[in-house]
C-alpha cells in the first residue's frame, strides 16, 4: 500500500521569513549608516565652501559630496525640501566643521553674513599689500601670510617650475572680492586666491602662451607690467609696444619695475634709481624681469596674451592722462616735450641715455 505525503509549505515559509528578516536587517543597517552621516558628518578639520548666487539644493548637495563633506546628496536634498530650505540659500563662503548634521549645514546655508569678512584685493596689488590688508582686517597676520607662501604646498600647474626669486608667488594671488570665513588659515586664504586664478586662467590660455613661445610665468610677468603701466583701453596696445621692444632686443625700460625694486611707487625716478642692479630692473637688463611685479587682473592678462598689433616702440603719458605712442625715438622725444608736466629733467635725462634707445 502506497503512503501519500502531503507538503505543508512550512519549509518554504521558513525560508521566506528568513529572507525578509535579512532584507529588513540590511535596510535598517543601511538606514543606520545614512542616519549616522546625516546626524554627524565626518571630515578632517574644517572645510570651506562657496555658495554662488541663486544656487539650489541639487548643486549644493553635489558640491558637498565632491568636497567629501556629505555621503548622501539625495538625503540632503530631501531634508532641504522638507525643511523649507530650498530657494533660501545665501551666497558666500561657509565653514563646515566635523560633526555637523545635515540640518545644521542647511541652517548655515540660509544664514546671511555667516561669520565672514569681505575683503577686496584690487588689481595691481603686490603680495605685501595683500598681506597688509589681511593683517589690518584682523584676518591673519602678515607674518603667517608670508610663511604660507610656498608654491610646493599648493597643487596648481602654473606654480610648477617657477624660478627662484623673492616674492615667488607674486602675480598668482588673483585680485577679487573674497568672503573670508572666520578662522580661515593663511594657507587656505592663499589657496582660495590661487583657486580663483586657476578658474580664470582657461585651458586655451596655456595653449596661447605656448603659441607665443612663452611660459605662463612670462605671460603673467608681462601682464603685471601692463597692469602697472597702462590705463583702461590702452592695455593691449601697451603690451604690443613691450613685445615690439622685446623682439627688437630693446630694454623694456619700465618705470614700474624699478618702483617694485624700490618698494614704493615713486612718481619720479632718478638716474640712480634706474641703475639699481636687480633682476627686476628693465633699465639694465633686456627682456622680462625675473618675475611679476604685481597681481594683474584679467584685462591685463588678456592683453599680454592677445596684444594689439602696433608699429610703436615708445609711449609717454600725455597731458590728458592717456599715453602718446611713437614709432621712432625722435617722435618720442617730441611727445615727451608735450607730455605730462610732472615729467622732470631727471626723466628726460633717463630717456636720453644711449643705453635706453
Amino acid at each position: 500500500m502506497a503512503i501519500k505525503v502531503h507538503e505543508t509549505g512550512y519549509g518554504k515559509g521558513k525560508v521566506t521569513v528568513i529572507v525578509i528578516v535579512v532584507i529588513v536587517a540590511l535596510c535598517l543597517g543601511l538606514l543606520g549608516i545614512i542616519l549616522s552621516d546625516s546626524l554627524s558628518v565626518s571630515i578632517d578639520g574644517d572645510k570651506y565652501v562657496e555658495i554662488a548666487e541663486g544656487e539650489g539644493s541639487s548643486s549644493v548637495a553635489q558640491m558637498l559630496k565632491d568636497e567629501g563633506i556629505i555621503k548622501y546628496p539625495i538625503v540632503f536634498k530631501i531634508q532641504s525640501k522638507l525643511g523649507g530650505y530650498d530657494g533660501n540659500f545665501q551666497p558666500g563662503a561657509a565653514t563646515i566643521t566635523d560633526g555637523m548634521s545635515y540640518n545644521q549645514i542647511l541652517d548655515l546655508m540660509i544664514t546671511p553674513n555667516r561669520g565672514t569678512t569681505k575683503i577686496t584685493i584690487p588689481e595691481g596689488y603686490e603680495v605685501k599689500q595683500i598681506a597688509q590688508t589681511l593683517d589690518e582686517a584682523g584676518i591673519v597676520s602678515w607674518q603667517d601670510f608670508y610663511a604660507a607662501l610656498n608654491p610646493q604646498d599648493y597643487d596648481y600647474p602654473f606654480l610648477q617650475n617657477l624660478p627662484q626669486r623673492d616674492g615667488v608667488m607674486e602675480g598668482y594671488l588673483f585680485p577679487a572680492t573674497y568672503d573670508i570665513p572666520e578662522g580661515m588659515s593663511a594657507h587656505d586664504i592663499i589657496d582660495l586666491m590661487l583657486s580663483a586664478f586657476d578658474s580664470q586662467f582657461k585651458a586655451e590660455y596655456y595653449d596661447r602662451a605656448a603659441e607665443l613661445g612663452m611660459t605662463v610665468d612670462e605671460i603673467i610677468t608681462m601682464a603685471s607690467i601692463v597692469e602697472r603701466e597702462a590705463g583702461e583701453g590702452e592695455k593691449a596696445k601697451v603690451a604690443g609696444v613691450f613685445y615690439n621692444r622685446r623682439n627688437a632686443g630693446m630694454k623694456f625700460q619700465s618705470c614700474a619695475t624699478v618702483q617694485y625694486i624700490l618698494g614704493e611707487r615713486k612718481p619720479v625716478l632718478s638716474i640712480a634709481d634706474t641703475q639699481i642692479d636687480s633682476p627686476y630692473n628693465t633699465y639694465i637688463y633686456p627682456g622680462f624681469p625675473i618675475g611679476p611685479i604685481c597681481n594683474p587682473g584679467m584685462d591685463s592678462i588678456e592683453a599680454a596674451l592677445y596684444p594689439e598689433a602696433t608699429d610703436a616702440y615708445y609711449f609717454v603719458l600725455g597731458k590728458d592722462g592717456t599715453h602718446v605712442f611713437s614709432k621712432t625715438y625722435e617722435e618720442h622725444l617730441a611727445a615727451m616735450n608735450n607730455s605730462d608736466p610732472t615729467m622732470s629733467v631727471a626723466d628726460t635725462a633717463i630717456e636720453n641715455q644711449d643705453n635706453l634707445k
